[in-house]
């Protein structure tokens, strides 16, 4: 008997319809013989709805009773499914975060999974129940208040819960059929991965690819943890994320390039003038973390010989840019910078894959795509398996796809199918 966690996005669960046909597919995995935990998004686009309707009521809604607004989304689903199990003939038991033990620090919006204790899920399983768990959310060890984990949290739950559980597999269920060479709504003949290592999914993830959060990943290679990306509306096998794929019994040669991701969702802050002196630079970042702001890309210029001077640009999520931009006010006359400078107009685009250690001129061939695409770069930034650069918003599709043909990305025919979803 193998435990299997599943955990169904928003898209699965959108409606009635959509909700029966994955507690069919629950019930089949019981049926198999398996133990089934399951966790659960909020309906369609519940969450964003939510969020909308907090807005209206106040622009600045205390993060605490936001959380409370928000996790009723997936307290909804859960209910919902159990409902439509027992009406298959098989018994589930629904559980909030809180009550499946997933305990969280009291950071509200974006808290972080300290611990799990997931002793009734244990005791529903003993006593031959599905369980099914409210993803996204948590309790803090220190207040008891609810808490939520951030957008795409519920990916999250199910492997910090398959990792306490000791579970055999995690299957994260989507609107697409696994993880492609890239965005299939940009790029028509994108083709699924079928095998891919933390290593190259953790950035992927990081990179803006949509399909797993990027702590979801973290925690998945921390743990051990195997996951299994694969379509709720479809049977087709998906795309398996292990420790290293080429020693999992897999017969593949390691591709060059495993995918090209991209990010629209970023912004760009330029320090200008600032001074060529040791700690300045530190200073900038330091007031930025203490902002509790991540930092992604950042350039600095050569030093002006004539001035003493640079500039220091950096990207950021484009929702912290208000937060950095006004911390960074507050210490211009410390730093004794000129002035800054926000571009919300660019997008990352990433190129990635494990097998570009071994392989020269990878590098050289991304930027000559771009350039026969008539793409400029304004930033550039690498790590051993990712080569990212920033362009401008209006030219994301183009370099996405030039950099797909030129690695042969492109799947002989249209593979890729987008089931559901909005993309809100």
């Amino acid at each position: 008997m193998a435990l299997v966690v599943q955990k169904y996005g928003g898209s699965s669960v959108a409606d009635a319809a959509c909700i029966k046909r994955v507690a069919q597919r629950i019930v089949a995995t019981k049926k198999a013989g398996n133990e089934v935990v399951v966790i659960v998004s909020a309906m369609g686009d519940t969450t964003d709805e939510l969020l909308d309707l907090a807005q209206q009521v106040s622009p600045l809604p205390p993060g605490r009773e936001l959380d409370m607004l928000l996790t009723s989304g997936e307290r909804i689903s859960m209910a919902l499914l159990a409902m439509a199990i027992a009406n298959l003939g098989h018994e589930a038991r629904s559980f909030t975060g809180s009550q499946a033990g997933v305990i969280t620090d009291s950071t509200h919006g974006k808290a972080r999974i300290i611990d799990v204790t997931p002793s009734r899920l244990r005791e529903a399983l003993r006593n031959g129940y599905i369980a099914i768990v409210a993803g996204f959310q948590g309790v803090s060890m220190d207040t008891k208040d609810i808490t939520t984990l951030g957008r795409g949290g519920s990916d999250t739950t199910a492997v910090a819960l398959a990792a306490a559980l000791q579970a055999d597999v995690c299957e994260i269920y989507t609107d697409v059929d696994g993880i492609f060479t890239a965005d299939p709504r940009i790029v028509k003949r994108a083709k699924k991965i079928p095998y891919l290592s933390y290593e190259e999914t953790l950035e992927m993830a990081a990179c803006g690819a949509k399909i797993l959060h990027l702590r979801c990943v973290e925690y998945a290679r921390r743990f051990s943890v195997p996951i299994h990306v694969r379509s709720s509306f479809s049977t087709r096998e998906g795309t398996r994320v292990f420790s290293d794929p080429k020693t999992e019994g897999t017969e593949m040669e390691q591709p060059i390039i495993s995918g090209v991701a991209h990010d629209r969702s970023e912004a760009k802050i330029t320090v200008v003038g600032v001074p060529d002196k040791v700690g300045e630079a530190a200073a900038i970042f330091r007031t930025l973390a203490d902002a509790g702001i991540n930092i992604d890309m950042i350039v600095q210029n050569v030093s002006a010989a004539a001035t003493g001077r640079t500039d220091i640009s950096f990207t950021l999520p484009t929702a912290d840019s208000q937060t950095a931009l006004t911390a960074l006010k507050k210490i211009q006359d410390q730093v004794v910078f000129e002035s800054l400078l926000f571009d919300d107009q660019i997008g990352k685009v990433s190129l990635i894959g494990a097998g570009m250690r071994s392989h020269p001129g990878v590098t050289a061939k991304f930027f000559g795509a771009l350039a026969d695409a008539g793409v400029n770069i304004e930033m550039i930034s690498t790590s051993e398996i990712r080569i990212s650069v920033i362009v401008g918003q209006n030219e994301v599709d183009a370099a996405v796809n030039a950099a797909h043909s030129a690695f042969d990305l492109d799947a002989d025919q249209v593979e890729a199918v987008v089931y559901g979803g909005t993309g809100r």
